[in-house]
């Protein structure tokens, strides 16, 4: 078993090997030992905290499918994700505005309340609802 599979946390990201942790005995990058050198990778610098945020959903739908499979067994986790991938397909009217309650309430963020869950720009509440043209144009006739 490894121990990634229960990470509360995403992982941190691997750090780049610059010229200071490369150098040789001559203060040159050795690069038959490793590999050829990033210059992108010394000039941007990423800050640890904003990578971690950056999966932190991934890593926690990771650990909730990892604990039902040790519970329940391997379907459990299979399910949920074929519930998840058939609900994601669902077909809805072109013109009216896009919402997965089904997949919300799979993913578990049924009680979150985020901006675009109440808050609808401007240019998609003034569009006129012309629901015959836009099957139309879904379905190429």
């Amino acid at each position: 078993m490894s121990q990634d599979s229960f990470r509360l946390v995403p992982a941190r990201e691997i750090k780049p090997a610059t010229t200071q942790d490369t150098s040789n005995s001559f203060g040159l990058h050795d690069t038959l030992q490793y590999g050829p050198r990033s210059l992108a990778a010394e000039v941007t610098k990423k800050s640890n905290v904003k990578d971690r945020l950056e999966n932190w959903e991934a890593t926690q739908d990771n650990l909730k499918l990892q604990m039902q499979r040790q519970v329940f067994g391997l379907h459990m986790p299979m399910r949920i994700l074929m519930e998840r991938k058939l609900v994601s397909q669902n077909s809805h009217m072109p013109i009216l505005p896009q919402s997965n309650l089904h997949l919300d309430i799979l993913m578990g963020r049924d009680e979150i309340l985020d901006c675009p869950d109440f808050m609808m720009p401007a240019s998609e509440m003034s569009q006129p609802l012309d629901i015959h043209t836009d099957m139309e144009k879904k379905l190429r006739m």
